[in-house]
């Protein structure tokens, strides 16, 4: 692989708000959409491998940005946040004060939202990195917030926890790639509006 291209949904109503979305199939807001159009003029190579989170946010983006010819896959979803799905850091700290994500996890929810630890979002993410090795060429990925840090963290050969230290924002791309052989952050949560 000669480098790896990450792009973040755009924008939805829940990642407006702060809410924790994980499984929760949202769309994307108008200024989610204005977003990912924003990201086409990055996408300025040819991808031997573009692959995309089954959530509609993640998608559209793709699409949206002009990576049209894509494969989902399901180790790209969004952390799943268990009986934290769909409300905010401060409503979480009201009952648990202090919380922080990246050292306190997540409690179980429902059935659709068990809830993963950093150590099995680190699994998937370290699935996708073995696929991305396999490709002679460039790859994209269109992801989630979350679940980007932590493939990142990876990347870096860094404890999935340490993806806390990778600030990243909606509608914004990342480049993974490499300096001497060993792999490195080329661009890091970059805008492009």
């Amino acid at each position: 692989m000669n480098d790896m291209l990450l792009l973040r949904h755009g924008e939805t109503e829940w990642s407006k708000a702060g809410r924790h979305t994980g499984r929760t199939d949202l769309p994307l807001t108008e200024h989610g959409e204005e977003q990912a159009r924003a990201l086409a003029p990055v996408i300025k190579e040819t991808y031997e491998l573009v692959l995309v989170s089954p959530a509609q946010r993640a998608r559209r983006t793709a699409e949206l940005a002009g990576l049209s010819d894509y494969e989902v896959d399901a180790d790209l979803w969004e952390w799943d946040y268990g009986g934290y799905e769909g409300i905010t850091t401060p409503q979480i700290r009201e009952t648990r004060p202090g919380w922080y994500l990246w050292r306190d996890g997540v409690i179980p929810g429902d059935a659709e939202h068990p809830g993963e630890s950093a150590a099995q979002v680190g699994a998937r993410a370290d699935r996708v990195i073995e696929r991305a090795m396999a490709v002679e060429g460039r790859v994209a990925l269109v992801a989630h917030g979350h679940f980007l840090r932590v493939l990142a963290a990876r990347w870096l050969r860094l404890a999935p926890e340490d993806g806390r230290l990778l600030k990243l924002d909606t509608g914004t791309y990342s480049r993974l790639g490499f300096e001497h052989a060993e792999p490195v952050l080329l661009n890091w949560n970059a805008p492009v509006c």
